[in-house]
């Protein structure tokens, strides 16, 4: 996996449990939900890129 497939994902899952933090903290759960899904949708293409590093080597 490139490095900037890594920082991709990071900044995703970030933004992410940000949106998720706005929205609790102002009771917005459309808000809260899709830092959920971000954060969900970031983890899972990082998984993806661990099963084909898997498959590299």
């Amino acid at each position: 996996m490139s490095g900037a497939d890594k920082i991709e994902n990071a900044a995703k899952e970030a933004a992410g449990k940000a949106k998720e933090a706005v929205g609790n903290a102002t009771g917005n759960e459309s808000l809260e939900a899709e830092g959920k899904t971000d954060q969900t949708e970031a983890n899972l293409k990082q998984a993806g890129e661990n099963i084909k590093d898997a498959f590299k080597k």
